[in-house]
């Protein structure tokens, strides 16, 4: 968004000049206050010049994000890893897909999540792991197999 000023400053021309094409209606502004802001197309529009090649969506965004989790032996890793993988595939979205990888540290007994995708997303994974990990839900401590 450009002011009177600058507007007149690219244009040559002097602001009250600017004014009077915003007043007639051939530059389209959007008062702020007591001030004009022209955007950038409109100026564009104005002069005849081609739009701007800038993207006018904003830019994805990606969170990585590494959960580690200790005290946890094989059979508990295969059945949190198996729990988050199976959360990620049954929302699938091709625009923005969601990367889970799992890593077990055996002798240290720890495992880690990698989570990479779209911030949303990764959040609900985030929320799926806490619910788990913090739950009385029997899942780490091997509970889950008597059932």
């Amino acid at each position: 968004m450009y002011s009177v000023e600058q507007v007149a400053d690219r244009l040559g021309l002097h602001p009250r000049t600017v004014r009077g094409y915003i007043r007639a209606g051939r530059l389209r502004a959007v008062r702020i206050g007591k001030q004009y802001r022209i955007a950038r197309a409109d100026l564009d529009a104005l002069t005849g010049r081609p739009p701007s090649a800038r993207p006018t969506a904003l830019s994805a965004v990606e969170v990585s994000s590494i959960v580690q989790v200790d005290g946890v032996d094989r059979a508990a890793a295969d059945r949190l890893g198996t729990l988050v993988l199976a959360a990620v595939n049954t929302v699938h979205d091709p625009a923005h897909p969601l990367r889970v990888q799992t890593v077990h540290d055996e002798e240290r007994q720890r495992m880690k999540i990698v989570i990479l995708g779209g911030a949303a997303a990764t959040a609900d994974v985030l929320h799926l792991l806490d619910a788990v990990l913090d739950g009385d839900n029997g899942l780490l401590a091997g509970e889950a197999e008597d059932a």
